[in-house]
């Protein structure tokens, strides 16, 4: 190996202007006013315990009769899908003509431990869709599933048929045992009666960290780096805090709801082997024969393709479509592309059911 080569101007320009980026970024950080999450307008419809229903304002009426209920995932805020006027899933939805209603979970405490996937699925989902329902003269309305909510409504679409007119998943585990599953891998020699037992509650910032490690050099120091070239942009960086303001904004898990969600789906597996029941109802997904679009990440690390794309083969619709989008699991919310592709195929997809 030869000595190493390099010009040292070009090692001196590029130090002094990464000392003018500090320097002008500095600047930027005094001017900056505390960043929020969650642009659009929204009332709220219906309150239970911690959880809230809430419908979104648009600025036009909304045209498709049939509401769509968006079922977020327990273990983040739920404004991922309105993170800001410029990357909005639900403010495109509006925009496309959709009737938008979404359920914040709240942040679990002590009094919530016993909480269960029966009080979640048969309990606070099954009541606001029959609160959505009720509102717009209906007998069945729209889902929109969303990861762990996505599971979680394919499950209630199983039991309650009769109240999904159609069900979207978006980036939603359904096979728990393939390959590529780092999540899985870890639970699967894990005794979660004793972490629960010994925890109570899980701690939103424990399955945080553990989310983080999953690609550890990306997420915990790259995209510090990275900062600094953003660092005199004020709009970028308000973006930037506006991002990790939602990522490390994490509630703590209900005990028992998150020891059932472990043992039967990631340690049995039991959407694919079945067997499965939530409270005393059996959950049978060829009983799902409501049209069914399928909406997962090309680079989803979180919820590899290989765990969704199997939907197509345990539900009994012949009305299956699916999207797969080029991007990861955050970036399908938030990236230009999602603004252009993600919505537009939903609405046109809903619109052609209606």
């Amino acid at each position: 190996m030869g000595p190493l080569k390099f010009d040292p101007k070009a090692v001196l320009d590029e130090a002094a202007r990464y000392s003018q980026k500090l320097t002008n970024g500095a600047q930027v950080l005094r001017q900056l006013d505390d960043v929020h999450y969650g642009a659009t307008e929204k009332e709220a419809v219906y309150r239970e315990d911690k959880l809230v229903l809430y419908r979104f304002q648009g600025d036009k009426p909304p045209r498709n009769k049939t509401p769509v209920l968006i079922v977020y995932a327990l273990v983040n805020r739920p404004f991922m899908t309105d993170l800001q006027a410029d990357r909005s899933l639900v403010r495109n939805l509006l925009a496309q003509g959709e009737d938008v209603y979404l359920i914040d979970w709240g942040y679990p405490d002590a009094a919530d431990r016993c909480l269960s996937l029966d009080d979640y699925i048969n309990g606070y989902i099954r009541r606001c869709v029959d609160v959505v329902a009720r509102r717009h003269g209906l007998k069945a309305i729209n889902i929109l599933g969303i990861c762990q909510g996505g599971a979680f409504s394919v499950c209630f679409a199983s039991i309650y048929p009769e109240k999904v007119k159609n069900l979207i998943t978006m980036v939603t585990p359904v096979d728990f045992h393939t390959p590529d599953n780092m999540l899985s891998h870890w639970t699967q020699a894990m005794d979660i009666d004793l972490f629960v037992d010994t925890l109570g509650n899980v701690p939103g910032d424990l399955m945080n960290w553990c989310y983080l490690t999953l690609k550890p050099f990306r997420l915990n120091h790259q995209k510090y780096v990275g900062l600094v070239d953003i660092l005199d942009d004020k709009a970028e960086l308000e973006n930037f805090l506006r991002m990790e303001k939602w990522i490390f904004d994490s509630p703590n898990q209900a005990g028992q709801a998150f020891r059932e969600f472990i043992k039967d789906f990631y340690q049995a597996n039991k959407l694919i082997e079945g067997g499965l029941s939530i409270g005393d109802k059996p959950v049978d997904t060829k009983k799902i024969t409501m049209p069914v679009l399928n909406i997962y990440a090309e680079q989803d690390h979180l919820v590899p393709p290989t765990a969704s794309i199997p939907l197509k083969n345990i539900v009994g619709t012949k009305d299956y479509t699916v999207l797969a989008f080029k991007g990861g699991h955050i970036g399908i919310y938030v990236s230009g592309r999602a603004q252009r592709e993600v919505a537009p195929t939903i609405h046109q997809w809903l619109s052609a059911r209606a």
